[in-house]
């Protein structure tokens, strides 16, 4: 089973940028699409952007214009910039892979990540 590892996390201040990494233990995203997600205290977690095996993405509109998925060469990193964040970001965030990209939607698999918190704090 492929291990996921997320990295990148921090404090930030508000209208500050992070770039989160999914690092892959082999090179899966040339073939398998995959989704980050964010748990926020007390919330569920949620879908927040996707990327297909040929870099097709989606993002949910509370993130849309403001984060962006990217692709390292290897195949076995995929970057989420996150830019502009807001308090309203701050969440642990998790990137799943393997799972089933279809009409716009990612449906996770079994494999996730550890987790990455995002904190966005003055």
């Amino acid at each position: 089973q492929v291990q996921l590892a997320e990295s990148g996390g921090g404090l930030v201040q508000p209208g500050g940028s992070l770039t989160l990494s999914c690092a892959a233990s082999v090179k899966i995203f040339s073939y398998t699409a995959m989704g980050w997600y964010r748990q926020a205290p007390g919330k569920q977690r949620e879908l927040i952007a996707a990327i297909d095996s040929i870099g097709s993405t989606t993002y949910v509109d509370s993130v849309k214009g403001r984060f962006s998925l990217s692709k390292d060469t290897s195949q076995k990193t995929v970057f989420l910039q996150m830019n502009s964040l807001k308090p309203e970001d701050t969440a642990v965030y998790y990137c799943n892979v393997g799972g089933r990209y279809s009409d716009g939607y990612y449906y996770s698999s079994g494999s996730w990540g550890q987790g990455t918190q995002v904190t966005v704090s003055s």
